[in-house]
C-alpha cells in the first residue's frame, strides 16, 4: 500500500514538471447550457372547456390553485376603476355563503384566497384540497356583488385616489399609462374621483357574468398531489360551471415607437423637492415566446436590470446624481414596453436624465465585452434556476406555453437560448428595442425649477403638461408679486381674515374635533390647546364596531409623551420647543419668539385660485411653505419638510378650506375642512365643534 501511495506522488510530481503553463487570464469558455428538467406536467381539460394544469411537489403537504382568465374586456370608459374592485367585491360572499361564513370557512383552515378582474388564487394544507376547491368554485360561479360593498369599496378607492394626487411615483404611473397608451387602451385608463363615482353595480355584475366563465380559464393546481387524484375533485366542483361566449375587445394599437419623437411630459408636484423621471414607450412587437425576447432581456440587463447594471453604477455610484437608476422590458401578449427609471434631486435633474439617455445610446451603437455578456448570462442563469425552485413557476409555465402559443419547448430550451446569445445580438436587440430618440420622458417634480431645464430633452422643445390622472393642462405662466408687496404685507392681511390680533389674544384655551375616513376607518382628532404652550391631541378610531385610539400626544408646557400601537414614548427634549409652538394658542402673532422669517417667492394657482407662496424658516432651521388666498388672505396650503429614514426630503402637505367663526371669540376663525396626510394616505377632516375658552383642566395635559 505504501509503495502504491508513493507511486501515484511520484506521477502527480512528474505531471507538475512536465504540464504546460496555465494562463489564467484567458477566461475558459463556458460549456454547453444544460437542457431544462421542468418536471412532467399533467394536463386535463373538462366538458366545459376549462384547461387543468397539474404539477406534482410532494415537498410540504400543501396546494396551490391558480385560475386565469384569458380574456380581452370592453375598456372601461367613464367608469374607469371598476376592475380594481373586483378582489374585494369578490370576495363578499356567495349565494350560498355570507361574507362572514365564507371568511370563517377559510380561516377555519389556515387557508388563503384572493381575487381579481383576471383570477383566483388560493392555497391550503393538502387535507383541505376537496374544502378550497368547493370555495374557490363558488366564488368562481355564485359570487354576489352587493351595493354596500360596492359602496364601501369606493370610499377606499377615492381617498387612494386623492393620496395619489401628490404622490410622484403615482403621478408618473399615471401619466406614463396615457402618454404610451392612448385613454382609449386598457393599459392607459386612470381612475379618477369621477370615473369612480359613475360606477355602477349593474357594471360590476356584468364584467363578472361576462368573463368568468370556464372555456377562457386556465387552472394551475400545485402541491402534494397527483392529476390522477386531483381531476375527479376538481370534475366535481368545477364541472356544473357553465360555459358562455367570451367576446374580446379589439384594442388599438400604440404607435410605432420608432416613427416618433422624443417628448417630455411633465406633472408638476406641490413643494417637491426632487424629481421621479421615467423614460419609457411601448413595444407592440415584443410578444411572449418571441426568440427575441431573450436577447432583449439579456441587453436591458446589462443596460439597468439591476445594481450591476450600467444606469445604477453611472448614476449612483459614478456621480451620485440619484438613489438609484434602473430599466426594464417587458413583453406582453396585448403590448410590450420598456421603461427606465430615475429618482435625483432637483438641481441634478436634467445631468441624470443626459447621462441615463447617453448610458441607452451607448448600448445601441457600442458592443459589448465579451466579459460583460458572459457576466449578464451567468446572472441570469442563476435567477432563472431560483425561479424553478418555485413549483408555481413551473405552472405557471405550462399555462404561458398554452395560452400564448409558444413553442412547447421555450422553457424546456431557455438556458441553451439565453447561452447562445451573442453580442451580436445585444446590439442587435438594442438597437430594435432601446430607442432614446423616440422616448417618452415623463417627469414629476418641481415645475419652477425642473421643467425648463428637461425642455431641451423635447424634439420641438416643449414640455406638455399633465396633472396627476394624466389628463392634459395647459402651462400657467409663473405670476410675479406687486412690485413693493412684501411678506409681512400677505401675513398681516392673513391675521386680519383669521379675525385679527385682539380675537386673538383673546384666546385662552381650545377644544377642537373633527372627523373624517381612511381605508373604511372612521377617525376622530380631538385637539385641546390651553396658554402656556399646553397640547393634546387624541386619534381615536373605529372599523366594524370596535373603538381605538390610534394616536396620543401630550405635552403640559415642559414635557410630554407619545403613545401609539401599545408604546408610551416620553417625549425628546429637542422636541419642547416645536411641542410648545404646536401649543400656543396665538402662535400665529408670535413670529418673534419662535425666530420666525418669512419670504415671498411668488404665485402659484391652488385648485383655481391665485395664492402668494411664502417660504417660512424657523429658529432652528425648520423650513415650510405657506400658500394664502390672494383674495381672501386665508391660508389655504401648508407643506412641511422632514428627512424619512432613507434620508430623503419628503414634503407633506396639508389644505385648508371652509374656514367659519367661531362664536363669542370676537371674529376668530379656523377652517372647517382640512385634508392631512396620514401614513401614505390622505385623511380628509370635517369639523364637528369647536370649544373656545370654556376653562380646560390642566388634568387634560398630563
Amino acid at each position: 500500500m505504501k509503495k502504491i501511495t508513493l507511486s501515484i506522488l511520484s506521477l502527480i510530481a512528474a505531471a507538475t514538471i512536465y504540464a504546460q503553463p496555465v494562463d489564467r487570464s484567458i477566461r475558459p469558455k463556458p460549456g454547453m447550457a444544460p437542457e431544462i428538467k421542468l418536471g412532467k406536467t399533467q394536463s386535463f381539460t373538462l366538458e366545459n372547456g376549462m384547461k387543468v394544469f397539474v404539477v406534482e411537489n410532494h415537498k410540504l403537504p400543501t396546494i396551490d390553485i391558480n385560475i386565469q382568465f384569458d380574456i380581452n374586456p370592453a375598456l372601461e370608459g367613464d367608469m374607469a376603476g371598476f376592475r380594481d374592485m373586483m378582489s374585494e367585491l369578490l370576495h363578499a360572499g356567495t349565494t350560498t355563503r355570507s361574507k362572514d361564513k365564507l371568511n370563517e370557512e377559510i380561516d377555519n383552515m389556515g387557508a388563503r384566497i384572493s381575487v381579481n378582474s383576471e383570477g383566483i388564487y388560493a392555497s391550503s394544507l393538502k387535507k383541505y384540497q376537496g374544502k378550497i376547491l368547493d370555495l374557490v368554485s363558488d366564488i368562481a360561479m355564485n359570487a354576489v356583488i352587493s351595493q354596500e360593498e360596492l359602496t364601501l369599496t369606493k370610499k377606499k378607492m377615492l381617498s387612494g385616489i386623492e393620496t395619489q394626487k401628490n404622490q410622484p411615483d403615482e403621478m408618473v404611473r399615471n401619466v406614463r399609462a396615457v402618454v404610451n397608451f392612448g385613454k382609449k387602451h386598457p393599459y392607459g385608463e386612470v381612475p379618477t374621483q369621477e370615473t369612480v363615482e359613475n360606477i355602477t353595480i349593474e357594471r360590476c355584475k356584468k364584467y363578472y357574468s361576462d368573463y368568468f366563465r370556464p372555456n377562457v380559464a386556465y387552472m394551475a393546481i400545485v402541491g402534494d398531489v397527483t392529476a390522477k387524484e386531483i381531476e375527479p375533485i376538481v370534475k366535481k366542483y368545477f364541472g356544473k360551471w357553465k360555459k358562455a361566449a367570451v367576446i374580446g375587445t379589439p384594442y388599438p394599437n400604440p404607435a410605432t415607437t420608432a416613427n416618433s419623437r422624443t417628448k417630455v411630459s411633465f406633472a408638476a408636484r406641490n413643494a417637491a423637492v426632487q424629481s421621479v423621471i421615467n423614460v419609457t414607450y411601448p413595444l407592440p412587437t415584443l410578444k411572449p415566446g418571441m426568440s427575441d425576447v431573450v436577447k432583449a432581456k439579456v441587453a436591458n440587463t446589462i443596460l439597468g436590470g439591476g445594481s450591476q447594471g450600467r444606469l445604477f453604477q453611472n448614476i449612483r455610484e459614478k456621480h451620485g446624481w440619484g438613489y438609484g437608476s434602473y430599466s426594464s422590458i417587458n413583453q406582453d401578449d396585448i403590448c410590450g414596453s420598456f421603461t427606465a427609471t430615475l429618482k435625483c434631486k432637483n438641481n441634478v435633474s436634467d445631468s441624470a436624465l443626459e447621462a441615463l439617455l447617453n448610458e441607452m445610446r451607448i448600448i445601441r451603437t457600442e458592443k459589448v465585452d465579451e466579459k460583460t455578456l458572459q457576466n449578464t448570462i451567468s446572472f441570469m442563469s442563476g435567477n432563472f434556476a431560483i425561479a424553478l425552485e418555485d413549483p408555481r413557476q413551473i405552472a405557471q409555465f405550462a399555462i404561458n406555453t398554452e395560452r400564448y402559443h409558444m413553442p412547447k419547448d421555450y422553457y424546456k430550451n431557455y438556458l441553451r437560448n439565453l447561452s447562445a446569445v451573442t453580442t451580436d445580438d445585444v446590439l442587435a436587440a438594442a438597437q430594435k428595442y432601446i430607442l432614446p430618440e423616440s422616448a417618452n420622458i415623463i417627469v414629476a417634480g418641481s415645475k419652477e425649477e425642473v421643467a425648463n431645464k428637461l425642455a431641451r430633452f423635447s424634439f420641438d422643445g416643449t414640455v406638455n403638461y399633465y396633472d396627476y390622472a394624466g389628463n392634459r393642462v395647459a402651462e400657467t405662466e409663473k405670476k410675479e408679486v406687486p412690485l413693493g408687496l412684501t411678506a409681512g404685507d400677505v401675513y398681516k392681511k392673513y391675521i386680519t381674515a383669521i379675525g385679527g390680533e385682539k380675537a386673538i389674544n383673546s384666546l385662552k384655551d381650545m377644544k377642537h374635533v373633527s372627523t373624517g375616513e381612511i381605508q373604511g376607518m372612521s377617525v376622530t382628532l380631538t385637539i385641546r390647546k390651553k396658554l402656556g404652550g399646553k397640547f393634546s391631541m387624541v386619534m381615536d378610531g373605529e372599523i366594524a364596531g370596535k373603538k381605538m385610539t390610534l394616536q396620543k400626544q401630550v405635552f403640559n408646557g415642559t414635557t410630554g409623551y407619545m403613545e401609539g400601537q401599545g408604546q408610551h414614548i416620553e417625549m425628546p427634549a429637542d422636541q419642547a420647543t416645536g411641542m410648545k409652538k404646536q401649543g400656543d394658542l396665538q402662535s400665529n402673532i408670535h413670529d418673534e419668539m419662535y425666530g420666525i422669517k418669512r419670504k415671498l417667492t411668488g404665485i402659484e394657482t391652488i385648485e383655481g385660485a391665485d395664492a402668494y407662496v411664502m417660504e417660512v424658516t424657523d429658529a432652528e432651521q425648520n423650513k415650510t411653505t405657506e400658500y394664502y388666498d390672494i383674495k381672501s388672505g386665508l391660508r389655504v396650503r401648508e407643506t412641511d419638510y422632514k428627512i424619512d429614514p432613507q434620508g430623503n426630503m419628503v414634503p407633506t402637505t396639508t389644505d385648508y378650506s371652509d374656514y367659519r367663526e367661531i362664536p363669542g371669540t370676537g371674529g376668530f376663525k379656523v377652517p372647517y375642512f382640512m385634508s392631512i396626510p396620514a401614513g401614505g394616505a390622505v385623511l380628509n377632516m370635517k369639523t364637528q365643534s369647536v370649544e373656545v375658552n370654556k376653562g380646560i383642566p390642566d388634568s387634560e395635559f398630563e
